[in-house]
C-alpha cells in the first residue's frame, strides 16, 4: 500500500505593486521570493513524496484552465503538481520576476482550489494546502466570498496567507513593512491603503470563518516567514515497528513492539564521479583491476580473490564458506531478559552504541499491556534496571544492554541502551589533580563556583518550574544545514563563489544571550585570581664545543662518527617502521624504505646494502616503463641522502657514473632525462670531504652528458672504418 502525502499550491503576487519600497528596504516581491525558495528547498532537502505547484498573478500573460470570457486574467500556472525538485528552484531563481500587471487576487485562489481539485482526482492525500502571498494592493470582488470559504471547507484545504504587514495592526509605522501598491500608500509612503485594508478585512473573514479560534494565527509576515523558514526542514521517517518477544526465563513471554527513539541522522545523498564539462554521471565510466603487489603487477581475476586477515607480516585466508561458518549462530530476534541489578550499577558513561528504543506493548494486546506495565512500573520502585540480550534478526550478532523504565504522562515503556563487552571498555590510568604544589584556594575555588552557576543552562520560569535555556533537540546538525546551504548555491548558481554561512546558524550554535550577561562579572573573577603569568624557556645547555669552538686537533673520522651518533639519535623512530617486523633485504615493494631500515638497524654493512640496493635498481630499470623509472630514482634518492650522511660516498659516485656510461647501450635516455630532470648528480667535496670529486665536476655531471654526445659517436664511428680497413686489408 502506498504511503499518502500532502499536495502543496504556492500561489505568489508579482503584479506591479510589490516591486514598491522604500531606499534600502527589500521590497514584498523580493521578501516573497525567499519565502518560496525557503519552503521548496525544504520540501527538496526533506526527500518526501509531497507534490507542490507554484502560481503566479498579476502576469503579463495568462495560462490557466479557468481563462474563459475574459475572467481570471493575468494568472499563470507556472508549474502543475509534482514533487520539488532542483529544476524549480532554478525556475524560482531565473524566471520569477517582478511584472507590470495586477489580478484579483481572489481569482487566484479560485485557481489554486480548481488545481488541487484537479490534481488530487484518484490519488491518497494527507493534506491540501495554499501558502498565499501577496499585498493586497489590489481591490477584490467580494461577490464570490462564501462560495470560495464553503468550497474551501468542503474540500477540507488549509490556507495560510502570508503578507508584508502585521494582521493585528491597520497601519504600520515603518515604512519597509508596510504595502504600497494602493493610491494612498504611493502617496505617503505610510500605512495601509484603502485596498489594502478592505483586503485584510476580507482575509480575516476567511480565516475566522474555517477556524473561529485558531484562524487568526495562520496569517503571518513575510519577514517571520523568512525567519522560519530558515532552518531546513528534516528529513521524515515513518516509525517502523520491531515485533519480538521479552522473555524473562523459560515460563513468561511478553508480546513487544520496539521503536527507534534515538539514533544516528546520516545523509542519505552520496556523493558521484561526473563528468566536469556536462555533469552527468553517465559519461563516465569507472573500471576496476586487481593486480598483485609485485614487480609486473600482475592482474588477477575478481573470482580468483578471497579475503584474508593480516597479522604482522602474514596473510590469513579466509574464504566465504569459513566466514559463514565463523558466524554466531542464535535463534533470531529476541529481547530475553538476564537478569535486574540497580539502576546506580549501570553509569551513564557506559552507554554505547548509535540508537535509543523505546520498547512498548502492542496495542491491540490488552494482556501485554498489563504484563508490561506491571514490569516497568515494579522496577521504576525499586530503580532497578533489566539487563537484556537483545538480537534484531538473525543475520546480526547479539548485544547486551540495559531496559530503563520510563514512565511519561501519556504513556509508560521500557527504553533500551546497548551497554559495552569487556573490550568496549578503555582502561586508563591518569595522575590525580590533588597536589601540594599547586592547591586552588578558597578564593579560586569560589569564583569557578559561581562561574559556573551563571552559566546554568537551565533557569526557572515565573511559576518556579524549571525551563532549558539550550534547548540542544531544536538544534539542527550545522553539517547538514550548511550542506543543504551548498548544495542549493551551487545548483542555482553555478561557477560562483559559495555562500558564508548564515547568520542564524552562527547565531543558534553561540550561547544564550542570557548567559553571556550573566557569566561577564564571574569571567572577570576568574581573570583575577587565576592570573596568567609568561613562562621564559629555560636556555638550554651549551657544550664546550658550543661555547669554546670544537677542538681542531680531533681526528676528521672522529668528528665524523660523533657528527653520525648526534644526527641517530636526534632522528625520530617511526611507529610504522617498528610495526613492519625487522627487515632483512632490499625487498621489490619499497626497496628505497628497506634499504633505510637496513641502514637504521645496522642489519648489514654499508657496503652489502648498497650491492643489495644496486641490485634492486638494475632489475627495475629492465623494465623500460615510467612507473619503474620513477621508482628506480626513489632508490637513487635514498642511496645518495644516507652516502652524503654517514660520509661515504666512493660507491654511490662509482654506480652512479657505471649507470652513466650504460644510458645508450640500454635505451634509458627517458630514464636518463628524469634523473636530470630531478638534478641528482655526484656527491663532491663540497658535501663528503673525502669524496673523490669536487664540486665543479658534480656541477657538470648531468650537463657533460649531451656535450659528450657527438664526440663518442665519432670516436665509434672512427673505430668502425679501422675495422672496415682490416676487413680489406
Amino acid at each position: 500500500m502506498s504511503r499518502s502525502k500532502s499536495f502543496h499550491v504556492l500561489c505568489m503576487d508579482v503584479g506591479l505593486s510589490m516591486s514598491n519600497s522604500a531606499p534600502g528596504e527589500d521590497s514584498p516581491f523580493e521578501l516573497s521570493k525567499q519565502v518560496i525558495q525557503k519552503f521548496v528547498q525544504r520540501q527538496v532537502f526533506a526527500e518526501v513524496k509531497d507534490e507542490l505547484a507554484l502560481v503566479l498573478f498579476g502576469t503579463d500573460s495568462t495560462r490557466n484552465p479557468l481563462a474563459q470570457d475574459g475572467q481570471y486574467q493575468n494568472i499563470t500556472v507556472h508549474r502543475n503538481l509534482m514533487v520539488p525538485d532542483f529544476e524549480l528552484l532554478e525556475e524560482i531563481e531565473n524566471q520569477v520576476h517582478p511584472e507590470n500587471q495586477q489580478a484579483d487576487w481572489l481569482d487566484a485562489l479560485v485557481v489554486c482550489m480548481d488545481l488541487l481539485q484537479t490534481g488530487i482526482k484518484g490519488k491518497r492525500y494527507d493534506q491540501l494546502n495554499i501558502y498565499f502571498l501577496s499585498d493586497l494592493s489590489v481591490e477584490a470582488n467580494s461577490e464570490e466570498l462564501d462560495v470560495i470559504v464553503e468550497n474551501l471547507k468542503q474540500v477540507d484545504i488549509t490556507l495560510q496567507f502570508f503578507l508584508p504587514f502585521s494582521a493585528e495592526e491597520e497601519s504600520v509605522d515603518e515604512a519597509g513593512d508596510a504595502g504600497r501598491g494602493g493610491p494612498g500608500a504611493r502617496g505617503s509612503g505610510k500605512g495601509l491603503s484603502r485596498e489594502q485594508k478592505t483586503g485584510l478585512e476580507m482575509v480575516k473573514h476567511i480565516m475566522l470563518s474555517l477556524d473561529e479560534q485558531d484562524g487568526l494565527d495562520q496569517i503571518y509576515t513575510l519577514r517571520n516567514a523568512i525567519e522560519g523558514l530558515c532552518m531546513f526542514k528534516r528529513t521524515e521517517r515513518r516509525p517502523t515497528a520491531w515485533p519480538c518477544q521479552l522473555t524473562i526465563g523459560s515460563a513468561l513471554s511478553i508480546r513487544i513492539v520496539g521503536y527507534k527513539a534515538v539514533t544516528e541522522e546520516k545523509l542519505k545523498k552520496t556523493w558521484l564521479t561526473v563528468d566536469a564539462l556536462s555533469h552527468k554521471r553517465d559519461h563516465i565510466k569507472k573500471e576496476t583491476v586487481y593486480c598483485l603487489d609485485d614487480d609486473n603487477e600482475t592482474e588477477v581475476q575478481k573470482d580468483d580473490l578471497i579475503q584474508g586477515f593480516c597479522y604482522g607480516s602474514d596473510i590469513v585466508p579466509f574464504s566465504k564458506v569459513d566466514q559463514e561458518q565463523m558466524k554466531y549462530k542464535h535463534d533470531g530476534k529476541c529481547f530475553a531478559v538476564l537478569g535486574f541489578t540497580n539502576q546506580n550499577l549501570v553509569p551513564r558513561h557506559s552507554f554505547m552504541g548509535i540508537q535509543t528504543i523505546k520498547i512498548f506493548a502492542p496495542g491491540d494486546d490488552q494482556h501485554a499491556g498489563v504484563a508490561l506495565s506491571a514490569l516497568i512500573r515494579a522496577l521504576d520502585e525499586l530503580k532497578m534496571v533489566a539487563i537484556v540480550r537483545y538480537a534484531y534478526n538473525r543475520q546480526c550478532n547479539p548485544q547486551i544492554g540495559a531496559a530503563f523504565p520510563c514512565i511519561k504522562m501519556n504513556y509508560e515503556c521500557l527504553i533500551y541502551v546497548q551497554l559495552p563487552f569487556m573490550e568496549d571498555l578503555r582502561h586508563f590510568t591518569y595522575t590525580s589533580l590533588n597536589s601540594k604544589k599547586f592547591s586552588p584556594s578558597d578564593t579560586q575555588l569560589q569564583a569557578v563556583d559561581s562561574l559556573i552557576d551563571s552559566m546554568m543552562l537551565v533557569d526557572k520560569d515565573e511559576d518556579g518550574n524549571l525551563k532549558d535555556l539550550f534547548k540542544v533537540h531544536h538544534i539542527p546538525n550545522p553539517a547538514f544545514q550548511r550542506l543543504y546551504q551548498c548544495l542549493h548555491h551551487r545548483a542555482v548558481n553555478p561557477g560562483t563563489a559559495l555562500p558564508p554561512i548564515e547568520p542564524w546558524l552562527v547565531a543558534a550554535l553561540d550561547r544564550p544571550d542570557v548567559i553571556k550577561e550573566r557569566c561577564g562579572v564571574p569571567l572577570d573573577e576568574v581573570k583575577k585570581v587565576f592570573p596568567l603569568k609568561v613562562m621564559e624557556k629555560k636556555k638550554p645547555l651549551k657544550t664546550s664545543a658550543e661555547i669554546f669552538g670544537k677542538d681542531s686537533e680531533q681526528p676528521d673520522a672522529k668528528k665524523a662518527k660523533g657528527d653520525a651518533a648526534e644526527e641517530d639519535e636526534g632522528e625520530e623512530y617511526n611507529l610504522a617502521d617498528i610495526s613492519e617486523g625487522s627487515v632483512t633485504s632490499v625487498g621489490s615493494v619499497n626497496p628505497a624504505r628497506d634499504f633505510r631500515i637496513l641502514i637504521k638497524q645496522k642489519t648489514l654493512p654499508f657496503q652489502g646494502a648498497c650491492e643489495q640496493l644496486t641490485h634492486r635498481i638494475e632489475q627495475l630499470l629492465g623494465n623500460k616503463n615510467t612507473q619503474y623509472y620513477m621508482k628506480s630514482i626513489t632508490c637513487i634518492q635514498a642511496f645518495r641522502e644516507l652516502s652524503v650522511k654517514l660520509g661515504k660516498a666512493d660507491l654511490y659516485n662509482s654506480y652512479l657514473q657505471l649507470l652513466k656510461g650504460s644510458i645508450t647501450n640500454r635505451g634509458l635516455e627517458v630514464f636518463w632525462d628524469l634523473l636530470v630532470q630531478g638534478s641528482i648528480s655526484l656527491i663532491g667535496q663540497d658535501e663528503v670531504e673525502g669524496s673523490c670529486v669536487s664540486k665543479n665536476e658534480a656541477a657538470q655531471f648531468l650537463v657533460a652528458d649531451e656535450k659528450n654526445e657527438e664526440p663518442v659517436a665519432t670516436m665509434a664511428d672512427d673505430a668502425d672504418d679501422v675495422d672496415d680497413l682490416l676487413d680489406n686489408m
